[in-house]
């Protein structure tokens, strides 16, 4: 690490945290009530922890074989390792009691995995639904919930989303609304076993505008530690 980069850290760290403030008060709500969680992919481990050490509470990693690659080296007696990326059945009893939470579950294939898994080495796992924002269907995530409610060792806390791309704020703004109705619908209904405690939405582009639109969570990542080197 250089100091240049550690200057950019904390600089755009202390940016984030006015931001989050900012829209977090914008809609009634005070800081401690949104989730800063940093997207770490690419993201080597003395920096992850320099930012952990500035107060970062949650790290967020894309890859299986990247956060394998990483494990030992996190400094997770001061903050909370999840699972953001698209995870294969295959793979999940490689993360199963290293991450707190999963917030890319998308199947009851992938669900009842992690519950296996779970069961197999007696923990309990959070996880979240991921939805396609720009086309799930109500009834559709219903019926994935029914579902899943059901399963051992697993408990879901929530939705997950990523907008499709758009060229304008309204259109995000429009697509982070059409989530967070549906989280309130959600919630609304009451399922067993189903508690909608988080709406994960919004990354570096448009974390404040998720935060305008509803999200308790935010993933944040070249916002905090610049451009992605994809060679590494």
């Amino acid at each position: 690490m250089t100091e240049k980069l550690l200057d950019n850290v904390k600089y755009n760290y202390e940016l984030i945290e006015e931001r989050i403030s900012e829209a977090a008060q914008k809609v009634g709500k005070s800081r401690e009530n949104i989730t800063f969680l940093a997207a770490t992919k690419t993201v080597d481990v003395d920096t992850i922890n320099y930012a952990i050490s500035l107060g970062l509470k949650y790290i967020g990693e894309n890859r299986v074989q990247e956060l394998l690659s990483k494990y030992d080296g996190y400094n997770l007696n001061d903050a909370s390792l999840q699972f953001i990326g698209h995870l294969q059945s295959n793979k999940v009893r490689q993360i199963i009691g290293k991450v707190d939470l999963i917030q890319s579950v998308d199947s009851v294939k992938l669900a009842s995995e992690i519950s296996r898994q779970s069961v197999k080495h007696s923990v309990n796992t959070d996880i979240l639904i991921e939805v396609n924002i720009g086309g799930e269907e109500n009834k559709a995530l219903v019926e994935l919930l029914d579902e899943i409610k059901d399963f051992d060792n697993i408990s879901v806390k929530g939705l997950m989303s990523i907008p499709p791309i758009c060229d304008s704020k309204q259109k995000i703004l429009k697509f982070f609304d059409k989530m967070n109705n549906l989280f309130i619908d959600i919630k609304g209904k009451n399922i067993d076993n189903i508690s909608m405690d988080i709406l994960s939405m919004g990354m570096s582009a448009d974390y404040y505008e998720a935060i305008i639109s509803g999200a308790n969570m935010v993933r944040v990542g070249s916002s905090l530690f610049g451009a992605r080197n994809y060679n590494v």
